[in-house]
């Protein structure tokens, strides 16, 4: 009786703590709270005393706070003590899996973006594929804590999804082997032509400030006269890096991002500084649905001001600040604060009821057109801009589809497997990347070549759809063995080369240059 009572003192202290107070503040009334609280004991008690197992109360306690999380909204997670340090490591040093940035939603857990250079990534997951199965185990119902799990493991072993991608009738399958997962923000840096510059950013880190700087600086000594940014497939990270990599490119006092809650606590104001701005050169923004969250306050701040013109796709809609709030066992809560504004008052949060296909392909507005029910707002200049969740792009470019061959051809790690062998037959041929890129070509025999090592590994592959992608399989094999040749950098010279949104980019720059025009007048 006496450790029944001591459950249940320390069940109302946890209820009473979660439900009463946060931040100082009563939340509700003392006599509802109490209601409700009543309810939860009598459920624990009969659960207690009458289930057919045994259940600790630990377990009971964590089901009640996962419950009441699921009713708010689909970033309010439980985290377990085991699980806190590794959310921490995910933007501070490095740790072992495949790279998947996810969010669960319908149950399911969907990928926001995989992490550039990870085995998801070369594998092919791309954003808004379903995860069916992990590991042979159905994800519908999985808690965030117990895929997160799943994800991770010792390097060198395996996880097996199932997943289900719109557009493809029959699931993919993909082996996925678990590495180290760096954490490194700016994976490339260099110079696409005499005057355009092009970084890579593809995370918000501890270092990301500091990685920006130094690749800005190289690029200005080379010449740099505009910039290609690239935030497609970035999920985000650290907000304070975010308002200080939009600093570098706005005149000081000009608000880049605020944030909006119920408690007053939660309301900030986040302003740029003179501290350290770049030369006002034109600037393009490449995003897609993989570039969420703080990447997605940066290119709405630099759209909002007139400062770069935004090309790609629209972006993922993840506008929510979150607090950790520790627990006593070592576990914590993450939940919902406040929300993302950009300066013109753009709610970047998209609304939790639509998935993300139908966002993106405007399910449910008129005539198809995703922007059809979002609120207009206005630029600095005046210039039209839509809100209502996500960035909206200036000039709308989509990610070249792939047939189901080629996916397949990626989640077999086929380019990856084959590139190995090749270059290992290369190295004393090609004495530097330049001389690579001049002269190697993945012309008919070279394909042949592929097609024969595809077809010894036992992977059928549909003639018609190896034809119809074949520019896309000719830049990934060559791709592949430039990353084994002289690593990530030379791999994205390649990929970034032959990107039709990139060069679509580039025809952006005459409308980036009127917006550059206009900022420099604004400083006279």
């Amino acid at each position: 009786m006496i450790q029944k009572r001591k459950h249940l003192f320390l069940l109302i202290f946890l209820l009473g703590l979660l439900v009463y107070q946060f931040g100082g503040q009563v939340l509700v009334s003392a006599t509802n709270t109490f209601d409700q609280i009543r309810r939860f004991i009598m459920a624990y008690n009969a659960i207690r005393e009458f289930y057919v197992d045994n259940v600790s109360p630990q377990r009971l306690v964590n089901g009640g706070i996962r419950g009441m999380l699921e009713e708010l909204d689909p970033h309010s997670v439980f985290v377990p003590p085991d699980q806190v340090k590794e959310l921490s490591e995910e933007y501070e040093g490095k740790y072992d899996g495949v790279g998947i940035e996810y969010v669960i939603e319908e149950k399911q857990p969907v990928v926001v973006s995989p992490i550039p250079g990870a085995p998801a990534e070369r594998a092919g997951l791309r954003p808004g594929d379903t995860i069916l199965k992990i590991n042979g185990e159905s994800t519908y119902g999985m808690s965030d804590a117990a895929f997160r799990s799943e994800l991770r493991g010792r390097i060198g072993t395996t996880v097996l999804l199932r997943v289900k991608r719109e557009n493809l009738s029959d699931p993919l399958v993909f082996q996925l082997v678990r590495e180290e997962i760096p954490i490194v923000s700016v994976q490339a840096h260099f110079m696409l032509d005499a005057a355009t510059g092009y970084i890579y950013l593809s995370r918000f880190s501890k270092t990301t400030s500091d990685e920006m700087e130094e690749a800005l600086h190289d690029l200005e000594l080379s010449g740099m006269k505009r910039l290609v940014l690239d935030l497609r497939f970035n999920p985000g990270g650290y907000l304070d890096q975010a308002v200080k990599v939009a600093d570098k490119f706005l005149q000081g006092g000009r608000r880049i991002v605020y944030t909006r809650g119920r408690i007053q606590s939660a309301n900030e104001d986040y302003y740029s500084t003179d501290a350290a701005t770049h030369p006002n050169f034109p600037i393009v923004v490449l995003i897609n649905h993989g570039t969420a969250s703080a990447a997605e306050i940066v290119a709405g701040a630099l759209q909002d001001w007139d400062r770069a013109v935004i090309t790609g796709e629209t972006s993922f809609g993840k506008g929510l600040v979150q607090n950790q709030i520790p627990l006593k066992d070592g576990s914590a809560i993450r939940i919902t604060i406040a929300r993302y504004y950009t300066p013109s008052g753009r709610l970047i949060q998209r609304p939790y009821s639509k998935n993300l296909v139908d966002y993106y392909t405007g399910s449910g507005t008129t005539g198809k057109n995703p922007y059809a029910r979002q609120k207009v707002f206005t630029t600095f200049s005046g210039r039209k801009v839509f809100g209502g969740g996500g960035i909206h792009p200036d000039l709308v470019s989509k990610t070249p589809p792939i047939t189901s061959t080629t996916s397949t051809l990626l989640a077999k790690r086929a380019f990856f497997e084959f590139a190995t062998h090749e270059a290992a037959n290369m190295k004393e041929r090609y004495i530097s990347f330049e001389t690579f890129d001049a002269l190697f070509d993945v012309d008919a025999y070279e394909l042949q070549k592929f097609l024969t090592f595809v077809e010894d590994k036992h992977i059928g592959v549909n003639k018609r759809e190896f034809l119809r992608d074949r520019k896309f399989i000719q830049q990934r094999i060559k791709a592949e063995i430039a990353r084994n040749l002289w690593g990530t950098e030379a791999y994205y010279r390649i990929i970034v080369g032959g990107d039709p949104q990139v060069h679509e980019a580039m025809t952006a720059f005459p409308l980036a240059e009127r917006l550059a025009a206009l900022e420099t007048g604004l400083k006279r």
